[in-house]
Protein backbone atom coordinates (compact mmCIF):
# COMPACT_ATOMS: atom_id res chain seq x y z
CA UNK A 1 0.00 0.00 0.00
CA UNK A 2 2.10 3.16 -1.38
CA UNK A 3 2.25 5.91 1.80
CA UNK A 4 0.31 8.68 -0.57
CA UNK A 5 -3.25 6.78 0.46
CA UNK A 6 -2.75 9.10 3.33
CA UNK A 7 -2.15 12.53 1.12
CA UNK A 8 -5.71 11.08 -0.25
CA UNK A 9 -7.25 10.29 2.46
CA UNK A 10 -6.63 14.26 4.03
CA UNK A 11 -7.14 15.82 0.30
CA UNK A 12 -10.82 13.48 0.47
CA UNK A 13 -11.94 14.42 3.46
CA UNK A 14 -11.22 18.57 3.05
CA UNK A 15 -13.14 18.49 -0.20
CA UNK A 16 -15.95 16.79 1.58
CA UNK A 17 -15.93 18.94 4.80
CA UNK A 18 -15.50 16.67 7.14
CA UNK A 19 -13.57 16.47 10.40
CA UNK A 20 -11.00 13.84 11.65
CA UNK A 21 -13.55 12.87 14.04
CA UNK A 22 -16.31 12.74 11.44
CA UNK A 23 -14.38 10.16 9.12
CA UNK A 24 -13.16 8.19 12.43
CA UNK A 25 -16.49 7.53 13.26
CA UNK A 26 -18.00 6.32 9.69
CA UNK A 27 -14.95 4.51 9.48
CA UNK A 28 -15.23 3.20 13.01
CA UNK A 29 -11.80 3.72 14.03
CA UNK A 30 -10.14 6.45 16.46
CA UNK A 31 -9.49 10.24 14.89
CA UNK A 32 -5.96 9.41 16.31
CA UNK A 33 -5.98 6.59 13.85
CA UNK A 34 -7.17 9.05 10.87
CA UNK A 35 -4.14 11.53 12.01
CA UNK A 36 -1.85 9.22 11.86
CA UNK A 37 -2.62 8.25 7.97
CA UNK A 38 -2.53 11.58 7.25
CA UNK A 39 0.37 12.61 8.58
CA UNK A 40 2.07 9.24 6.98
CA UNK A 41 2.92 8.02 10.34
CA UNK A 42 0.81 4.51 9.85
CA UNK A 43 -1.59 3.34 7.00
CA UNK A 44 -5.40 2.00 7.09
CA UNK A 45 -5.38 -1.59 7.40
CA UNK A 46 -6.21 -2.78 4.01
CA UNK A 47 -9.57 -4.37 5.15
CA UNK A 48 -10.62 -0.49 5.99
CA UNK A 49 -9.82 0.53 1.85
CA UNK A 50 -13.37 -0.19 0.33
CA UNK A 51 -15.16 1.41 2.86
CA UNK A 52 -12.91 4.27 3.03
CA UNK A 53 -13.90 4.49 -0.69
CA UNK A 54 -17.49 4.05 -0.35
CA UNK A 55 -17.41 7.05 2.07
CA UNK A 56 -15.38 9.93 -0.21
CA UNK A 57 -17.70 8.16 -3.04
CA UNK A 58 -14.66 6.90 -5.10
CA UNK A 59 -13.41 3.90 -6.23
CA UNK A 60 -10.49 2.16 -4.74
CA UNK A 61 -8.39 2.76 -6.89
CA UNK A 62 -9.22 6.71 -7.06
CA UNK A 63 -8.41 6.51 -3.22
CA UNK A 64 -4.83 5.43 -4.22
CA UNK A 65 -4.75 8.20 -6.88
CA UNK A 66 -2.02 10.75 -5.95
CA UNK A 67 -3.21 13.97 -7.38
CA UNK A 68 -6.96 13.94 -6.66
CA UNK A 69 -6.98 17.49 -8.25
CA UNK A 70 -6.58 16.19 -11.55
CA UNK A 71 -9.22 13.42 -11.23
CA UNK A 72 -11.88 16.13 -10.25
CA UNK A 73 -11.14 18.16 -12.96
CA UNK A 74 -11.21 15.34 -14.96
CA UNK A 75 -14.78 14.56 -13.72
CA UNK A 76 -15.82 18.18 -13.97
CA UNK A 77 -15.04 18.18 -17.48
CA UNK A 78 -17.37 15.39 -18.31
CA UNK A 79 -19.90 17.40 -16.44
CA UNK A 80 -19.68 20.41 -18.47
CA UNK A 81 -19.65 18.37 -21.94
CA UNK A 82 -22.88 16.42 -20.81
CA UNK A 83 -24.55 19.61 -19.38
CA UNK A 84 -23.90 21.14 -23.05
CA UNK A 85 -27.12 18.90 -23.95
CA UNK A 86 -29.01 19.18 -21.14
CA UNK A 87 -32.20 21.29 -22.88
CA UNK A 88 -32.26 19.13 -26.58
CA UNK A 89 -30.26 16.24 -26.70
CA UNK A 90 -30.67 14.53 -23.28
CA UNK A 91 -29.05 11.06 -24.83
CA UNK A 92 -26.03 12.61 -25.87
CA UNK A 93 -25.80 13.97 -22.24
CA UNK A 94 -26.04 10.32 -20.67
CA UNK A 95 -23.86 9.02 -23.12
CA UNK A 96 -20.93 11.34 -21.89
CA UNK A 97 -21.97 10.43 -17.96
CA UNK A 98 -22.02 6.65 -18.63
CA UNK A 99 -18.76 6.90 -20.49
CA UNK A 100 -17.04 8.95 -17.05
CA UNK A 101 -18.94 6.67 -14.73
CA UNK A 102 -17.57 3.50 -16.36
CA UNK A 103 -14.52 4.56 -15.50
CA UNK A 104 -15.57 6.36 -11.65
CA UNK A 105 -18.42 4.78 -10.85
CA UNK A 106 -18.97 5.62 -7.43
CA UNK A 107 -18.73 9.55 -7.86
CA UNK A 108 -21.45 11.24 -6.39
CA UNK A 109 -21.01 13.87 -8.46
CA UNK A 110 -20.87 12.14 -11.56
CA UNK A 111 -24.34 10.03 -10.49
CA UNK A 112 -26.07 13.34 -9.17
CA UNK A 113 -26.01 14.77 -12.44
CA UNK A 114 -26.54 11.46 -14.07
CA UNK A 115 -30.19 11.56 -12.49
CA UNK A 116 -30.60 14.93 -14.48
CA UNK A 117 -30.50 12.81 -17.79
CA UNK A 118 -32.69 9.95 -16.59
CA UNK A 119 -36.58 9.79 -17.46
CA UNK A 120 -37.94 9.60 -14.11
CA UNK A 121 -41.30 9.11 -15.43
CA UNK A 122 -40.58 6.29 -18.49
CA UNK A 123 -38.24 4.59 -15.76
CA UNK A 124 -38.75 5.58 -12.42
CA UNK A 125 -37.09 2.16 -10.86
CA UNK A 126 -33.91 3.62 -12.18
CA UNK A 127 -33.98 6.78 -10.79
CA UNK A 128 -34.85 5.76 -7.51
CA UNK A 129 -32.29 3.06 -7.05
CA UNK A 130 -29.82 5.93 -7.53
CA UNK A 131 -31.29 8.47 -5.65
CA UNK A 132 -31.32 6.21 -2.62
CA UNK A 133 -27.77 5.13 -3.39
CA UNK A 134 -27.01 8.91 -3.09
CA UNK A 135 -29.03 9.35 0.02
CA UNK A 136 -27.56 6.96 1.87
CA UNK A 137 -24.14 7.26 1.45
CA UNK A 138 -23.14 11.05 0.01
CA UNK A 139 -21.59 13.52 2.97
CA UNK A 140 -23.15 16.19 0.88
CA UNK A 141 -25.98 17.78 1.97
CA UNK A 142 -26.83 19.14 -1.63
CA UNK A 143 -26.37 16.24 -3.22
CA UNK A 144 -28.60 14.36 -0.65
CA UNK A 145 -31.29 17.41 -1.17
CA UNK A 146 -31.68 17.10 -4.99
CA UNK A 147 -31.38 12.87 -4.94
CA UNK A 148 -34.43 13.48 -2.63
CA UNK A 149 -35.77 15.61 -4.87
CA UNK A 150 -35.59 13.21 -7.90
CA UNK A 151 -36.70 10.74 -5.51
CA UNK A 152 -40.12 12.24 -5.02
CA UNK A 153 -39.88 13.01 -9.01
CA UNK A 154 -39.72 9.40 -9.75
CA UNK A 155 -42.22 8.13 -6.66
CA UNK A 156 -44.83 10.53 -8.07
CA UNK A 157 -44.64 8.91 -11.58
CA UNK A 158 -45.13 5.39 -10.26
CA UNK A 159 -48.80 6.87 -8.63
CA UNK A 160 -47.24 6.85 -4.64
CA UNK A 161 -47.70 10.03 -3.58
CA UNK A 162 -47.30 8.91 0.03
CA UNK A 163 -43.95 8.35 -0.37
CA UNK A 164 -42.90 11.25 -2.72
CA UNK A 165 -44.29 13.74 -0.22
CA UNK A 166 -41.96 11.54 2.79
CA UNK A 167 -39.16 12.21 0.50
CA UNK A 168 -39.48 15.98 0.00
CA UNK A 169 -40.05 15.92 3.67
CA UNK A 170 -36.54 15.43 4.59
CA UNK A 171 -36.09 18.31 2.57
CA UNK A 172 -35.42 21.50 4.84
CA UNK A 173 -37.27 24.57 4.35
CA UNK A 174 -34.67 27.29 3.52
CA UNK A 175 -35.87 30.98 2.69
CA UNK A 176 -32.35 32.13 1.51
CA UNK A 177 -29.52 30.23 -0.71
CA UNK A 178 -26.05 30.36 -0.62
CA UNK A 179 -25.93 32.80 -3.13
CA UNK A 180 -28.45 35.05 -2.22
CA UNK A 181 -26.88 35.68 1.14
CA UNK A 182 -23.21 35.99 -0.87
CA UNK A 183 -24.73 38.94 -2.87
CA UNK A 184 -25.14 40.95 0.67
CA UNK A 185 -21.36 40.31 1.62
CA UNK A 186 -19.24 40.42 -1.47
CA UNK A 187 -19.14 43.75 -3.70
CA UNK A 188 -17.91 44.44 -7.08
CA UNK A 189 -17.08 41.34 -9.50
CA UNK A 190 -17.83 38.90 -6.98
CA UNK A 191 -20.86 40.04 -5.38
CA UNK A 192 -22.17 40.52 -9.63
CA UNK A 193 -21.46 36.72 -10.42
CA UNK A 194 -23.33 35.64 -7.18
CA UNK A 195 -26.21 37.90 -7.49
CA UNK A 196 -26.61 36.90 -11.37
CA UNK A 197 -26.70 33.27 -10.47
CA UNK A 198 -29.21 33.61 -8.16
CA UNK A 199 -31.53 35.61 -10.67
CA UNK A 200 -31.85 33.12 -13.13
CA UNK A 201 -32.14 30.63 -10.30
CA UNK A 202 -35.36 32.63 -8.95
CA UNK A 203 -36.22 33.67 -12.40
CA UNK A 204 -37.10 30.12 -13.41
CA UNK A 205 -38.45 28.55 -10.71
CA UNK A 206 -40.58 31.69 -10.77
CA UNK A 207 -41.79 30.80 -14.12
CA UNK A 208 -42.74 27.03 -12.83
CA UNK A 209 -44.66 28.45 -10.08
CA UNK A 210 -46.76 30.39 -12.12
CA UNK A 211 -46.91 27.51 -14.95
CA UNK A 212 -48.06 25.62 -11.33
CA UNK A 213 -50.81 28.00 -10.62
CA UNK A 214 -51.91 27.99 -13.92
CA UNK A 215 -52.00 24.32 -13.75
CA UNK A 216 -54.67 24.77 -10.76
CA UNK A 217 -56.72 27.30 -12.35
CA UNK A 218 -57.02 24.67 -15.33
CA UNK A 219 -58.38 21.59 -12.91
CA UNK A 220 -61.14 24.29 -11.28
CA UNK A 221 -62.14 24.85 -14.78
CA UNK A 222 -61.19 28.69 -14.60
CA UNK A 223 -59.86 29.20 -17.82
CA UNK A 224 -59.53 32.52 -18.07
CA UNK A 225 -57.61 32.81 -15.23
CA UNK A 226 -55.08 29.99 -16.19
CA UNK A 227 -54.21 31.94 -19.90
CA UNK A 228 -53.70 35.47 -17.64
CA UNK A 229 -51.38 33.58 -15.35
CA UNK A 230 -49.37 31.76 -18.69
CA UNK A 231 -49.38 35.22 -20.40
CA UNK A 232 -47.89 36.93 -16.97
CA UNK A 233 -45.05 34.40 -17.46
CA UNK A 234 -44.49 35.34 -21.38
CA UNK A 235 -44.66 38.98 -20.26
CA UNK A 236 -42.24 38.22 -17.61
CA UNK A 237 -40.09 36.40 -20.05
CA UNK A 238 -40.13 39.44 -22.65
CA UNK A 239 -39.29 41.94 -20.19
CA UNK A 240 -35.83 40.80 -20.14
CA UNK A 241 -35.80 40.08 -24.10
CA UNK A 242 -32.05 41.52 -24.37
CA UNK A 243 -30.44 39.37 -21.99
CA UNK A 244 -28.58 36.50 -23.43
CA UNK A 245 -29.50 33.87 -20.64
CA UNK A 246 -33.18 34.89 -22.57
CA UNK A 247 -31.77 33.20 -25.79
CA UNK A 248 -30.11 30.85 -24.57
CA UNK A 249 -33.02 28.85 -22.01
CA UNK A 250 -35.93 30.58 -21.80
CA UNK A 251 -37.20 31.09 -25.46
CA UNK A 252 -38.55 27.42 -24.96
CA UNK A 253 -40.80 28.45 -22.32
CA UNK A 254 -42.42 30.51 -24.26
CA UNK A 255 -43.37 28.40 -26.95
CA UNK A 256 -44.27 25.77 -24.59
CA UNK A 257 -46.73 28.61 -22.82
CA UNK A 258 -47.95 29.98 -25.78
CA UNK A 259 -49.09 26.38 -26.61
CA UNK A 260 -51.09 25.90 -23.45
CA UNK A 261 -52.68 29.05 -23.74
CA UNK A 262 -53.22 28.13 -27.89
CA UNK A 263 -54.79 24.51 -25.95
CA UNK A 264 -57.03 26.61 -23.54
CA UNK A 265 -58.49 29.16 -26.18
CA UNK A 266 -59.33 26.26 -28.55
CA UNK A 267 -61.67 24.23 -25.61
CA UNK A 268 -65.21 25.15 -25.59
Amino acid sequence: MDISIGKSIKELRKEQHMTQEQLANLACVSFQAVSKWENGIALPDITLVPRLAQIFGVTTDELFAYNQKEIRDEIEQYVIKARKHIEYDHEKGRIILEEALQKYPENDILLNNFLYFLNYSADPDETIRIANKLINRTTASGIRYDALRFLAYAYHAKGDTESAIAALEQIPEIYFTKFSEMAFILTGKPMYEVAEKQKWLSFEILLQMMSKIAEYYEGEGEKEKAIAELERTIALISALKDEEKINELYLNYVEYFKRRINDLKDRN
